[in-house]
């Protein structure tokens, strides 16, 4: 009897730790379907779209070291609870917000309270779930929810707007948040650490300005000048910051980045896998539901089925990959990854420019994308934790998660900035002249928004040229092409890289 009440206590506790952790992936997903609309309701900017998703990461970035840490010295199972509350709340304020400033600010404390409930999951399910086999079932279960709400995000967003509106895909949170906090609270064995070391405040404050001070310069260096002397200043700080981290990390006794792993090859290899699932795969889609909108027409819930596509192989990939890592080594199933990945973006590129271009046409490079990712992201995980001591991997488990959502911080800025010149290029050769290149940026940043409906409006001098909403819409297409080579290129960099450090006799042999 006592046995059967154990048992029921865990299965309750598993479904509010899963429950957490569907909610931190659905706002991956799920919003950047609504982004369109938020353009539009919001009178928004690409730039404006960019921190409402970027200032997410940067939130989770900033506290997910330090977490681990409070939750070992005040309690796992208290600040599991804190921040399932902070999560509600800072959902409720994005649900309500009227204005851009108050959703990203908003935004930055549910990435702060997501990021922070994402590391008190992972201890909290490692203490309530001891034994072997309910353990492995226990983050089974937890990798699987994890993956239904990155696969299905997508479509969940496009139906909630489509049967509410934009406001719920923040609001439903808030009372999944309350009954995951109530269920927590009443099943959740609590768990501290006597040995928990003192938090890196320093390393977390320098490591947060340098990348919320590059992302930052990338975002708005076009409106500021990259020459200008506020850009300079911005980019001065920021190599001041990042240079401080790295001096506070040498010289702190409990620093939250120990980079003497990375003299262990497999480590390091497997950091560029994080590195490079988050450099093409996680950034682009922020930018896929306005090409899918904007370039080819479709409305919310058709973008939602669409995405499916290039998310839902992430979710019944994984197994496979795991079979492969046991057969042929993770360091050559992640490479592998990261190759099928840029091939998929350079499948879509071609898709993209096809003369009928449409969901069909960009359905074979979405499915090798996903593909790719579904391969890479188990063996990453699995390999920084394993390649380094027992009592390390807590650390490295960190060091590969705050990879990933700085790469991705980074490169959701880099491509908005890539999509924009892009654009601009080829309104340039288009217009050749007839229009001032200050006018042509603020056209540039409008379309590659998706925003057609005002031009004409805002810039009488288009309704003057020949065939100018064709050009617009060809235009966005060109800057699409330009991102879709951007990340195939780079993420086939990055795999080489990560082929090398993995297999370095190999590589050198055949030198």
């Amino acid at each position: 009897m006592k046995q059967k009440l154990s048992s029921t206590k865990n299965n309750i506790a598993l479904v509010a730790i899963c429950l957490a952790t569907l909610m931190f992936s659905l706002e991956i997903s799920s919003v950047p379907v609504i982004l369109p609309t938020l353009e539009k309701v919001l009178n928004a900017n690409l730039k404006d779209m960019q921190w409402i998703m970027n200032i997410y990461t940067i939130g989770c970035t900033t506290v997910l070291m330090a977490a681990g840490t409070l939750a070992d010295r005040y309690g796992r199972k208290r600040i599991l609870i804190i921040t399932l509350i902070l999560f509600s709340i800072s959902s409720l304020v994005c649900g309500l917000a009227d204005n851009v400033a108050l959703l990203v600010i908003s935004r930055f404390f549910q990435g702060v309270s997501g990021g922070a409930m994402l590391i008190c999951q992972i201890a909290t399910l490692s203490h309530q779930f001891q034994e072997g086999k309910e353990r492995s079932r226990a983050f089974s279960i937890w990798g699987i929810i994890l993956g239904v709400g990155l696969g299905f995000g997508p479509i969940i967003g496009g139906s909630i707007i489509a049967i509410l509106s934009w406001q719920w895909v923040f609001l439903i949170h808030v009372p999944i948040a309350v009954l995951a906090a109530i269920l927590v609270y009443g099943y959740v064995d609590e768990s501290k650490d006597a040995d928990a070391k003192k938090i890196d405040l320093w390393g977390m404050i320098t490591l947060s300005f340098a990348v919320f001070g590059l992302t930052y310069f990338i975002t708005q260096g076009p409106d500021l000048g990259f020459t200008s002397p506020i850009a300079l200043g911005i980019l001065a700080v920021t190599l001041i910051s990042f240079v401080l981290f790295l001096w506070v990390e040498k010289t702190n006794p409990y620093p939250m980045f120990d980079f003497s792993v990375f003299k262990i090859r497999n480590f390091s290899g497997a950091i560029f896998g994080s590195i490079g699932m988050n450099f093409s795969f996680w950034p682009f889609i922020i930018y896929l539901p306005i090409y899918f909108q904007s370039c080819l027409g479709y409305d919310v819930v058709t973008v939602g089925l669409s995405l499916l596509a290039y998310t839902l192989p992430t979710l019944v990939i994984p197994p496979f990959a795991e079979y492969l890592s046991v057969r042929y080594r993770s360091g050559i199933v992640i490479p592998l990854g990261l190759f099928v990945i840029g091939l998929g973006f350079i499948v879509m590129r071609y898709g993209s420019i096809a003369e009928h271009a449409s969901w069909l046409t960009m359905l074979p490079g979405s499915l090798l994308a996903g593909i790719g990712l579904g391969l890479t992201n188990t063996p990453v995980t699995n390999t920084t934790t394993s390649s380094v001591p027992a009592n390390r991997s807590g650390m490295a488990s960190g060091i590969d998660m705050s990879a990933r959502l700085i790469t991705l911080s980074i490169n959701i800025a880099l491509m908005g900035f890539i999509l924009v010149q892009g654009i601009l290029s080829y309104l340039n050769n288009a217009f050749s002249g007839a229009i001032d290149s200050k006018t042509l940026q603020s056209i540039s940043e409008k379309v590659a928004a998706g925003n057609f409906s005002s031009l004409n409006q805002d810039f009488p001098q288009l309704a003057t040229l020949d065939s100018s909403q064709s050009i617009l819409h060809d235009a966005l297409a060109h800057g699409f092409e330009m991102i879709l080579l951007y990340g195939g290129i780079g993420v086939w960099i990055l795999a080489i890289m990560s082929f090398i450090l993995f297999n370095p006799k190999k590589t050198q042999s055949n030198l």
